[in-house]
């Protein structure tokens, strides 16, 4: 934060609190700095109570974090940065703090989720709570009675008002404490209060508290228990503190803490929502009731706590700086912006520092996001990467930025800015240091991508605007760009329609919103935004979960096993017995089939219900097991023979063969993301997988199509690792000892405390609750079948192994005796056979066009006798025929012979059907017809139309293609009549 450039020397008082900087008093330029006569000037970002100020040295009172503006010789300033940050102010120990706190006070310290969610209703991970939200929800049980984390969350909604408020941000650090039914309002009031005046060293007379309007108990705890003044208790209505997760589900009061900055302006006529003076930094959420269909309230079984307080909130409060971006946790990145475009932060005016803030915040959300496995796109999660990005993008340039600001005009500054996110990361992701490569990778590449077009897009903006402008005047309405306009900027240029808002906003012109909709549906269908609402429900099937106890899993150590059916759904509906012919979903105490997880399908094979007496045996053949409500095992199948019912025990017996196939590609395709981390580098990580039977199927984050080569290395090594007959080794860890480890986690898997590593001793480590060989012998093979981009930076490998691996040679082999057999020649000489024959046929090709162009010319010159002579002054030869069924290249052959045959000046136009319901069409004009100022695809356009096509090309000669032969004739009279209209002139 400091930019000291001068020499100076920083002593510290003995209790290390003050500090003494001495520092020269001349070399300094006056402007733009204001002269003292003993000294200089200091700018500070926060007061600076100073005791004295005397010929160069400076008494600075407290842990101030100061920002010296002068220009002399560099110095370090890292040392000096240090020195006059209190540690315990820092971004990075609010975050521990707040978790050591919790911690003893018995919560369970967990690690962020992915901003990816485990949830379809939710784009992106916007709350703390939404990784607990089944246990809210009752669907799964509880593994601790209360929790703590640090959450990574992304929120859009508020996006335009990124730097222009002190506090939106799109991506932000959310603190919380949960309780599942352990502890409730009580303990949550007392702590957040002990946490906030007590561990933080908040003033309690500069702190406020809501509470609902009809929550009597929360302001009795506030006021009696804790001692908060009631003219401090503010009561809201609804729509501030009574938090609901939509129409239905868990709801409940809660209370927010807003921190005072102006207290002097005393308790009457108090808005809470006043920025100017307020910032709400924790919500205590107090889930205590079910809202029903007809939105009556009934108290939930177990009172749970969600809070949330802001990271960056507190910071600023902390750090005593103006605004959530001028905290050490976003500030570095904006200083760094300001280098590259050569401004300062501190003497910028309002509209400088606003672009530096959204660069500096949507900087940390689009390396985040990346690292958590999203690439920019067009759809989904992958939109709003791309958007913040360009959004960066264009803010830099209207800044200044040039290039990579570094002094390559060709390259990219997103990079250097994710640098610094990265290096600021260790203490919020420290697998963000790891996917480094990847990520500034991804960010050059989209950057250079969108530059390509942003120039001219923006060319074409400007006009865009000016018309509407323009338009605006000339009808007297408000200027408006319309939806069609703002379209082909977003599809054809790259701008994000958002970002095509704000350059309209800026000249006073709004969009026509409703027409850019339409003609997004025509083209393609958005993924819709994430939400600020988390959906939860409380289903059907939730009482069904709390009936049914978890699925014990046996199918590491056996493929058949007896259990008892502890619930059967027909449709979805609970059932107390089904009979032969039906399809149903089983739900058994215990299990040694595999659920699908973690990219492996579920096991296949049969129940069996031993035959009781007077009754015939029930067979189900299990066709899909999944996992529901938690870690309940569905096992979906047919019932062919019986009935089977609820309470009674069953055999179930996995197929064997078809384990095995999936332990084979699931233990190949830990082989594969090893070979290829070896082979095109570390920095790649996985995106994406599917285990199945008969192929696997493995997704990676990397930027290009894998060569040859390396393909043939990458199969080279994991055929080496199966021949070594390496003994896989498995065990159950924590999941800290695990990553402490080197244990690779799964791209979109979700681990408990406690995960399963599958380990190939020199190759691989994973944390995975797959299935596996138990030696890489049983591979047997591996080949590779496919390698293709399926997303920008994202690329998909298709393999077989095993038996499938022995099946794909065996079919490739007998395809090969075939084509032997046919082409009459051994295997080794198949390759330069079919390259003979293939010269042959190219040979054979041009000589059958080459005299269908002497055909064409023959026959062209039996037509040209029907040539007309038009014009008054000039002799002009026009000649417009219909060539039957001659092709495109004998087309243009014919047309090029007749032009020179005619002379100068002349105009042929040519049209012919040449099969499949096709149309030919030429139009080839002389210099002395050009220089009248007809052009050649201005009498093709409408030729073509005529014909259900179009063409182009250069004003002396033109070509089109049509699909409607049966209006060629009367086409080419209209084209005649045309250019007799034209030449008579």
């Amino acid at each position: 934060m400091s930019n000291l450039n001068f020499p100076y020397s920083l002593k510290t008082s003995s209790h290390g609190r003050d500090f003494l900087l001495e520092f020269p008093t001349s070399g300094f330029q006056s402007k733009p700095y204001l002269p003292f006569s003993r000294g200089l000037i200091v700018r500070t970002q926060t007061l600076v109570y100073a005791s004295s100020l005397s010929h160069g040295r400076a008494h600075i009172k407290g842990p101030r974090v100061v920002q010296f503006v002068a220009k002399a010789q560099p110095v370090a300033e890292e040392l000096v940065e240090e020195k006059l940050r209190d540690p315990q102010t820092s971004g990075d120990s609010i975050r521990q703090r707040f978790l050591d706190f919790y911690a003893a006070r018995g919560h369970k310290v967990l690690p962020s989720a992915s901003l990816v969610p485990d949830d379809p209703t939710v784009l992106l991970t916007i709350a703390g709570m939404l990784q607990f939200k089944p246990i809210f929800l009752g669907k799964v049980p509880r593994e601790v009675p209360s929790a703590a984390t640090s959450q990574k969350c992304i929120r859009t909604n508020d996006i335009e008002n990124v730097g222009r408020t002190s506090r939106h941000q799109t991506f932000f650090e959310m603190l919380g404490n949960f309780s599942f039914g352990d502890y409730f309002k009580k303990e949550a009031i007392k702590w957040a209060w002990e946490l906030s005046t007590s561990e933080y060293g908040l003033p309690a007379d500069k702190l406020w508290i809501s509470v609902y309007q009809d929550d009597d108990e929360t302001f009795a705890l506030w006021h009696d228990e804790i001692g908060v003044p009631k003219e401090r208790i503010i009561r809201l209505g609804e729509d501030d503190n009574f938090w609901t997760s939509g129409a239905t589900g868990p709801c409940g009061p809660c209370s927010e803490i807003y921190y005072d900055f102006h207290p002097g302006r005393g308790t009457s006529n108090v808005d809470l929502g006043d920025d100017t003076r307020f910032i709400e930094f924790y919500n205590l959420v107090f889930m205590q009731y079910n809202k029903k269909d007809d939105g009556s309230l009934e108290p939930l079984k177990q009172k749970n706590i969600d809070t949330g307080l802001g990271l960056e909130r507190m910071a600023r409060i902390l750090q005593k700086v103006p605004n959530n971006y001028e905290t050490d946790l976003i500030f570095p990145i904006i200083e760094k912006a300001a280098e590259l475009a050569n401004v300062s932060y501190a003497l910028a005016d309002d509209s400088t520092k606003t672009k530096l803030k959204i660069i500096g915040d949507h900087m940390r959300a689009v390396v985040y996001l990346i690292s958590d496995g999203v690439n920019p796109s067009n759809i989904g999660r992958g939109y709003v990467v791309r958007r913040l990005i360009r959004r960066v993008v264009r803010t830099g340039r209207l800044l200044g930025v040039k290039g990579d600001g570094m002094g390559d005009l060709q390259g990219a500054f997103l990079p250097i800015l994710a640098k610094k996110v990265i290096q600021l990361s260790t203490n919020i992701d420290a697998d963000v240091k790891t996917r480094a490569s990847r990520i500034l990778e991804e960010l050059k590449r989209e950057e250079l991508r969108f530059v390509l077009t942003l120039e001219r897009g923006e060319k074409l903006l400007d006009q865009m605007l000016a018309d509407a402008l323009l338009n605006a005047q000339g009808t007297e309405t408000a200027p408006c760009l319309s939806g069609k306009d703002a379209f082909v900027l977003y599809d054809t240029y790259g701008f994000p329609v958002e970002i095509t808002n704000e350059v309209a906003e800026e000249r006073g012109i709004s969009i026509d919103m409703n027409s850019f909709d339409i003609e997004m549906e025509k083209q393609r269908q958005l993924s819709q935004a994430a939400h600020d609402t988390v959906k939860l429900g409380v289903e059907n099937g939730a009482n069904l979960a709390e009936d049914i106890p978890d699925t014990e899993f046996l199918g590491y150590n056996t493929l058949r096993s007896k259990a008892v059916v502890e619930g059967l759904l027909v449709n979805g509906s609970p059932v107390a017995q089904v009979s032969k012919g039906s399809e149903v979903e089983i739900l058994l105490n215990r299990t040694p089939f595999y659920a699908e997880s973690g990219g492996q399908i579920g096991d296949n094979g049969f129940l069996y219900m031993m035959e009781a007496e007077n009754e015939q045996p029930a067979i189900v053949e299990i066709k899909d097991v999944q996992k529901s409500m938690g870690n309940i095992f569905v096992h979906k199948g047919t019932i062919t023979e019986g009935m089977i019912e609820v309470g009674r025990e069953v055999e179930a017996a996995v197929d064997p063969n078809l384990r095995q196939r999936a332990k084979v590609h699931h233990t190949a395709t830990h082989l594969l993301q090893s070979a290829l981390k070896r082979v095109i580098g570390q920095e790649t990580s996985q995106a994406g997988s599917l285990v199945a039977f008969d192929r696997l199927r493995f997704d990676f984050n990397f930027h290009r199509p894998l060569q040859d080569k390396e393909l043939v290395e990458i199969e080279g090594l994991i055929n080496q690792w199966i021949g070594d007959a390496a003994i896989l080794e498995t065990k159950v860890m924590s999941l800290t000892d695990a990553k402490r480890d080197g244990a690779i986690a799964m791209f979109g898997e979700k681990y408990g405390e406690q995960v399963r590593v599958v380990e190939v001793p020199g190759v691989s480590m994973e944390l995975c609750g797959g299935t596996h060989v138990s030696n890489t012998a049983e591979i047997r093979g591996f080949k590779i079948i496919s390698e293709q981009g399926i997303a920008s930076g994202v690329r998909r490998i298709e393999a077989v192994a095993g038996d499938a691996f022995i099946e794909y040679v065996l079919t490739r082999d007998n395809y090969m005796k075939q084509l032997c057999s046919t082409l009459k020649v051994k295997a080794e000489e198949v390759t330069g056979r079919v390259g003979g024959l293939l010269e042959e046929l190219r040979l054979t090709r041009n000589e059958v066009s080459a005299a269908r162009a002497k055909a064409a010319i023959y026959k062209a010159s039996t037509l040209s006798s029907r040539a007309s002579t038009i014009g008054t002054s000039k002799n002009i030869r026009l000649l417009v025929e219909s060539m039957d069924d001659v092709d495109a290249d004998s087309l243009k052959s014919a047309a090029e012979y007749l032009v020179d045959l005619l002379k100068d000046p002349a105009a042929v136009v040519l049209g012919s059907c040449p099969g499949d319901g096709k149309v030919s069409l030429v139009v080839a004009l002389t210099p002395g017809v050009v220089d009248l100022g007809i052009k050649a695809g201005d009498i093709i356009k409408p030729l073509a139309k005529s014909c259900g096509g179009g063409g182009g090309g250069r004003p002396n000669f033109a070509q089109a293609g049509g699909r409607k032969p049966e209006n060629l004739l009367g086409a080419l009279e209209e084209a005649r009549e045309q250019l007799k209209k034209l030449l008579e002139k």
